[in-house]
């Protein structure tokens, strides 16, 4: 039994749970799982092929490695065992996912409601011990937005948080607060003399040499699964709340939802857990099997396609270029992959492309050029300008926009930083190369009508900065964090922006807020 909190890690990070699914579904969906070793080894096979896997050698050939890349899916609440028939199913959220639906918004809305107990918890092999009836990922989001803590660290999630927080009553809660401030005080001398005892691996013994590395691996996923919602972030070894998530996160835990009743029941308790943002129950009716004929496998195969290239880069229609690329990924013939990607992602799905795009707004220099290329895509294809990547002109902006429609220019400079602030180099590359020389980059003759910084976020006095461009150049210009990024993509597609109120929400000469973008 684990006496901590425990999940799952086949991968660290939630980013391929889509591929993972698709693959799963391709391989195994509506079929019998337990004790089908053949089915394992081919769903192994599978990922290892689509380099979800890392490949090696399986010496056992029981397909213990497809086993644990399933059981992340049900952690998860996107598949489960059907009890009448045995077979494998997905739920609401799964069906999400597999429909093109923001694998990000599917995944925050699963992960905040990740409980022990869960049907996973309870499971063989997994048995998270029975004093723990928590959260955990909303329970770590109310100890970041605790003025007292405002930050945690990965040793502190692994010495004190997994080890000792077992439910969410106001005394446990601020136990923990307690034991927080006294780890940041004695360190190791306030843990329990028999720590290791209590506390020690599911498997083998304690590492000498690493003594803790089984827990402080758990909170680097832990950590993984929190930054992948976009509501937290590392810096300096430190999680924090996204300056511009602070209210989304307050809403979040001013509207928790009631605990899952049955874990012990596993079909009724992961179609309860798997409901996805879009529904308030599961009332499906899935006794009927579907028949398994050349045309269910032909879609599995084109979505499980689609679903990986969709992660690569924002998909806004089925064009000839999507449905080629398929073709050669699947060698289905184009006739029959035009007609299962127009039925089943009529408006592409940009949204699967956003946790790609979140990332790059984070990794310094070493993503740059992905940034700027990915901000002409959505500009481009999203919002419908004129788009060109000018970064490698030199002392350039990153991104020219033009519209005909409205007859203006723009430029964009990515800053792939978390507290992004405009220095005074930065300050004159603006004022007398972008602004005061546009000759030099751009062959339009329309106006100059904003320009606007897209970092992961900014640094406080980021108003003021822009006000000094702005008084300069007599050009209005704004700042845009990319979670504000992603909700006008998102907001785009439910009721589009024109051109000219693109330009009003960009030319506030401020860093824009929310409520400037709804």
């Amino acid at each position: 039994m684990l006496n901590y909190w425990w999940v799952t890690r086949p991968k660290r990070k939630l980013n391929s749970v889509p591929e993972v699914l698709a693959a799963f579904v391709d391989m195994s969906l509506n079929q019998e799982w337990e004790g089908q070793r053949d089915s394992h080894l081919a769903y192994e096979d599978a990922l290892e092929t689509a380099g979800l896997k890392r490949k090696g050698e399986r010496r056992d050939q029981t397909g213990g490695g497809a086993r644990t890349y399933k059981a992340w899916l049900v952690s998860l609440g996107l598949i489960f065992t059907q009890e009448t028939t045995k077979r494998m199913k997905l739920t609401l959220a799964g069906e999400a996912i597999m429909n093109g639906d923001s694998p990000v918004e599917i995944l925050t809305n699963q992960i905040l409601k990740y409980q022990f107990p869960s049907s996973f918890s309870l499971g063989r092999g997994v048995q998270v011990a029975e004093r723990f009836k928590i959260r955990p990922f909303l329970f770590l989001l109310r100890l970041l937005d605790d003025k007292r803590i405002g930050y945690l660290t990965e040793e502190e999630i692994a010495k004190i948080i997994v080890t000792e927080a077992e439910n969410e009553s106001d005394k446990c809660y601020n136990y923990i607060v307690d034991r927080i401030i006294q780890f940041r005080n004695f360190g190791d001398d306030c843990l329990d003399v028999e720590f290791f005892e209590k506390y020690k691996p599911s498997r083998g013994e304690v590492n000498p040499e690493h003594p803790y590395s089984h827990l402080t691996d758990l909170a680097n996923t832990i950590l993984n699964w929190l930054e992948y919602t976009q509501l937290a972030k590392r810096e300096g070894g430190k999680i924090e709340i996204l300056l511009d998530k602070k209210e989304d996160v307050r809403t979040i835990l001013c509207n928790v939802p009631h605990f899952i009743d049955r874990p012990e029941q596993h079909e009724y308790f992961q179609r309860k857990y798997g409901i996805d943002p879009k529904h308030k129950k599961d009332n499906r009716n899935l006794t009927m099997t579907e028949t398994i004929t050349a045309m269910v496998l032909a879609r599995q195969k084109v979505r499980r396609a689609y679903i990986a290239e969709s992660l690569e880069r924002p998909i806004t229609k089925i064009d000839a270029g999507v449905v080629n690329y398929i073709v050669h990924r699947t060698g289905i013939d184009g006739k029959t992959v035009e007609s299962i990607l127009l039925e089943s992602y009529p408006h592409g799905s940009v949204g699967a492309f956003m946790t790609k795009y979140f990332e790059m707004a984070f990794k310094g220099r070493d993503e740059a050029t992905a940034f700027e290329k990915a901000t002409v895509e959505l500009f481009q294809d999203v919002f419908g300008f004129k788009a060109k990547h000018v970064g490698p002109i030199g002392l350039t902006p990153d991104v020219l926009l033009l519209s005909d429609s409205d007859g203006y220019q723009a430029i964009l400079d990515n800053k792939a930083y978390q507290k992004y602030t405009i220095n005074n180099d930065h300050y004159n590359r603006m004022v007398y190369n972008y602004i005061g020389n546009m000759k030099n980059y751009s062959q339009f003759d329309k106006p100059l009508a904003f320009f606007s910084y897209i970092a992961g976020g900014f640094g406080t006095n980021i108003d003021k900065q822009l006000n000094t461009i702005v008084s300069a150049t007599g050009v209005n210009g704004s700042a845009i964090s990319v979670s504000n990024m992603i909700k006008m993509v998102e907001r785009h597609a439910e009721k589009p922006y024109s051109h000219q109120k693109i330009r009003d929400i960009f030319s506030l000469n401020r860093q824009l807020l929310m409520s400037d973008i709804t």
